[in-house]
């Protein structure tokens, strides 16, 4: 299986992809998508066909994304709802699969912490994943965001004694 994780945001959108089979994970490729200072639709849509792409290009089976946090500035968390809105609308429009995390469970199954640093996510994301390069902090976070799906999924599937899950209407 390979699934998709993104990092989504106004201005950097991270993105990475890993294989999962059985309970081992392969790094495939992480990136940015860069939206640069424009206008916040310009933005939107740049982040729409930036995902498009990445999806088009590799094909995954299965997309998670991070929640938005809702921080003390409401203007910044309407436009990051947008930003993630964008991403969504990419993978739903190839008919995949989305599931959300929030910051705090992405953090809780990559480090164990769900406080840690983004500095301990990197770290943990490069060791889990075998990356010896370096990698960009929001590449580093949508890594973290695909982890933590299949870690989540591996777990449904065995509390299930299934072969195979899907989550999409346990909601």
């Amino acid at each position: 299986m390979l699934v998709l994780g993104i990092d989504p945001g106004s201005r950097t959108t991270g993105f990475g992809l890993i294989e999962v089979r059985g309970n081992k994970l392969s790094y495939i490729d992480c990136g940015c998508v860069r939206s640069g200072d424009g206008e916040l639709p310009a933005r939107i849509k740049q982040i729409f066909t930036g995902i498009c792409s990445v999806i088009e290009q590799h094909k995954p089976q299965q997309v998670a994304i991070e929640e938005v946090f809702m921080g003390r500035n409401a203007a910044s968390a309407l436009k990051l709802g947008q930003a993630r809105g964008a991403a969504m609308s990419a993978a739903l429009s190839h008919d995949l699969p989305v599931d959300e995390y929030s910051a705090r469970q992405v953090k809780q199954a990559v480090v164990g912490a769900g406080a840690a640093e983004k500095g301990q996510v990197q770290h943990m994301v490069k060791a889990l994943l075998s990356i010896s390069d370096n990698i960009a902090e929001d590449a580093a976070d949508a890594l973290a965001v695909a982890i933590c799906h299949a870690n989540t999924h591996a777990s449904l599937l065995r509390m299930a004694g299934a072969k195979s899950f899907s989550r999409k209407r346990l909601r």
